[in-house]
């Protein structure tokens, strides 16, 4: 059996609203290479989301493109990626079927790229992260193509039980049909409680508290100085400054002012 993970996000100019959330870019091309491995291999094809029951948009995308089973773990929103890496892990080692999972590499939330790392972690099998071509798929393996740092690549040939995960430019998920569009808004989707214990964590809210900024020490012998260091009472010549003038006068003071500090043009 083929694996693909999804996850269900909301767009980061909109969020928490879930008429603009999706899939990331990466998820998408993980969904359309599950869907030509599975169909290469012969094999089924399984997409499974962990969240709370807002994130089953997300596998009926899969179905309608062509995925045969739908499986959600029951998980509250914002676990950790070391949490939802957990609970599909500890869910493929139950089945005992799959034989290759395929991930997107980000999401727009955080783009950490880490639950891939994690699964295959706690499986312990192979993994090929970071992938931008993948060229060949056969009941063999698959031969991908990696990124590395400083613009370098890797060509690698992975068979056996492994997890890859794609970034999001490798090509297009298929578009799929009205009646299969349908047909995934009325399927059932397995929802499966966490096989593994997550915490959970309580909310606090609490007032916004600016970081404080460090300044240097007023200077002044007398308390008054210090003050009017302070409040710039007297830093500066034309700011601050007490000036005794006739009205004529005060008035040219006020405007010549006004003038070079930027708020009056000139003439």
């Amino acid at each position: 059996m083929t694996l693909v993970c999804l996850k269900w996000v909301t767009s980061s100019l909109e969020p928490g609203d879930e008429r603009f959330a999706g899939l990331s870019a990466a998820d998408e091309v993980a969904l359309e290479l599950a869907l030509r491995h599975a169909h290469a291999v012969g094999s089924s094809l399984t997409a499974i989301t962990a969240g709370p029951v807002s994130c089953e948009p997300a596998l009926r995308v899969a179905l309608a493109a062509g995925a045969s089973r739908a499986v959600r773990v029951e998980l509250p929103a914002g676990a950790s990626s070391a949490d939802v890496a957990a609970c599909i892990a500890a869910w493929v080692t139950a089945e005992r079927e799959t034989d290759t999972i395929w991930c997107g590499d980000y999401s727009p939330d955080r783009g950490s790229g880490s639950v891939p790392a994690f699964i295959a972690a706690r499986l312990g099998w192979a993994q090929a992260l970071g992938l931008v071509g993948v060229a060949h798929v056969h009941d063999a393996g698959v031969h991908v193509l990696r990124r590395l740092d400083g613009g370098r690549r890797e060509r690698l040939a992975v068979g056996g039980r492994s997890v890859l995960s794609v970034e999001g430019s490798i090509t297009h998920l298929r578009r799929a049909s009205l009646s299969a569009t349908l047909a995934a808004e009325r399927a059932t989707i397995d929802v499966v409680h966490s096989p593994v214990p997550v915490p959970v964590l309580e909310e606090r809210l609490s007032p916004y508290r600016p970081r404080a900024r460090a300044l240097a020490a007023p200077s002044g012998a007398a308390a008054l100085d210090r003050v009017r260091a302070l409040t710039d009472a007297s830093g500066s010549p034309a700011r601050g400054e007490t000036v005794t003038a006739e009205p004529d006068a005060a008035a040219r003071r006020i405007i010549d002012t006004l003038r070079a500090w930027g708020y009056l043009a000139d003439g």
